[in-house]
């Protein structure tokens, strides 16, 4: 079954900033770009076996709004997961959630109930 599970407020997100949440014993990293956009990803660093991507860096590549392990610094588009720049390494992505802000400002994360 999916369903929307709310987050937190817009307000609580900084721009060009990451924050993590636990939903479901699973660690979730969200972004909310300098357009106001928010992006949610694994937490977890597919790399360094870390959750440290709300700590990347995060940035544009092109159009794309992405995030930089803070381990390292492999670059990610926030859109799709899809690695951009693996640094020498294989490609590998990291997972992504549909992320919705509703009228009041609150950001709800698309999410399968276990």
């Amino acid at each position: 079954m999916t369903l929307w599970v709310r987050l937190c407020a817009m307000t609580d997100l900084e721009r060009e900033r990451g924050l993590a949440a636990l939903i479901d014993h699973e660690q979730v990293a969200l972004f909310r770009t300098h357009d106001d956009r928010i992006h949610a990803v694994q937490q977890l660093d597919p790399y360094s076996g870390a959750h440290v991507m709300s700590r990347g860096i995060v940035g544009t590549k092109g159009d794309a709004p992405t995030v930089a392990s803070p381990m390292y610094k492999q670059v990610f588009d926030l859109r799709t997961g899809s690695c951009l720049d693996a640094q020498g390494e294989d490609a590998r992505g990291l997972q992504v959630w549909p992320i919705a802000v509703d009228a009041n400002g609150d950001v709800f994360i698309e999410w399968k109930a276990t």
